[in-house]
């Protein structure tokens, strides 16, 4: 593991590391910020999965997630969207292949290999975390877009990990959304396999009750489509699961959109770590 930025914010430090997954098998990237809080004692980390075309930077450098993080004292980890290097397969369009890793473990070839962020995310990366910064093994998660799809996907996939879980404009049911030309080249052809990393298949059949915050902008270019958060209040009405679902109004897909409510989903967060 090395360390490839590192910049004083807010009181805390923005990092960037580097290291080698075995999950992925390739050199992954996260963005780690540690808040001022954590120089004298652990604190409670925040999951940020990001969208699609997305690195660890994105969130860094547009949500100004800091500040709050700061305030509530809180270590937020950004993994990348998906592994990264010489042969790691790709292919045309950018909902497929690199920066779209859509945070699952893929089964066909030649995208199982190393497409394997579910792994990644919820159990290699939270080791090292745990391990190597003064972070505690109190968990919570959250994402944009196609991260938002992951947050939720990681949360129903490992029922007692998370104590919290929110999305901001998320992927609400990949199979049937922005994941139909990638779940078939990852699962296969047989739509059984894709509904077991579709949240909103996986909320009907959770034993396991959430609460969810969700943010969505109503002039979003993707809403009916792509995202589809009806699909997504219907599932949590069947599967039993208490969702607040705030529309927006006026507000599109954008970084503009995170940075305007990361902060009320920080201090949701905050609200649920610091209780355990």
């Amino acid at each position: 593991m090395h360390k490839l930025e590192s910049h004083l914010c807010f009181g805390g430090t923005q990092e960037v590391w580097a290291h080698a997954a075995s999950s992925t098998s390739c050199e992954m990237r996260f963005s780690v910020f540690l808040p001022p809080q954590s120089q004298n004692a652990r604190c409670p980390v925040l999951y940020f999965l990001s969208g699609l075309t997305c690195t660890e930077q994105n969130f860094i450098n547009k949500s100004g997630a800091q500040r709050y993080a700061a305030e509530h004292g809180l270590i937020i980890v950004g993994p990348d969207t998906s592994p990264r290097g010489a042969g790691v397969p790709d292919a045309e369009g950018d909902d497929i292949g690199l920066s779209a890793g859509f945070y699952v473990d893929a089964t066909q070839a030649p995208w199982s290999a190393q497409y394997r962020m579910h792994s990644y995310v919820t159990q290699e990366l939270p080791a090292l975390i745990e391990a190597a910064f003064p972070a505690t093994d109190v968990r919570g998660i959250t994402g944009h877009s196609m991260g938002g799809h992951g947050a939720l996907i990681c949360a129903l996939r490992n029922p007692g990990r998370y104590c919290s879980v929110s999305a901001l404009a998320p992927i609400c049911s990949a199979s049937r959304g922005w994941g139909r030309k990638a779940f078939p080249a990852y699962f296969g052809e047989n739509p059984d396999t894709w509904r077991q990393w579709d949240a909103c298949d996986l909320l009907r059949a959770s034993e396991d009750r959430l609460h969810l915050l969700v943010d969505q902008g109503d002039a979003d270019p993707f809403l009916k489509d792509k995202l589809q958060p009806d699909l997504l209040r219907e599932a949590c009405i069947e599967g039993g699961h208490t969702l607040d679902l705030r529309m927006r109004p006026g507000y599109d897909h954008g970084f503009y959109f995170v940075a305007s409510f990361v902060g009320d989903h920080i201090a949701h967060h905050a609200a649920a770590l610091k209780s355990v």
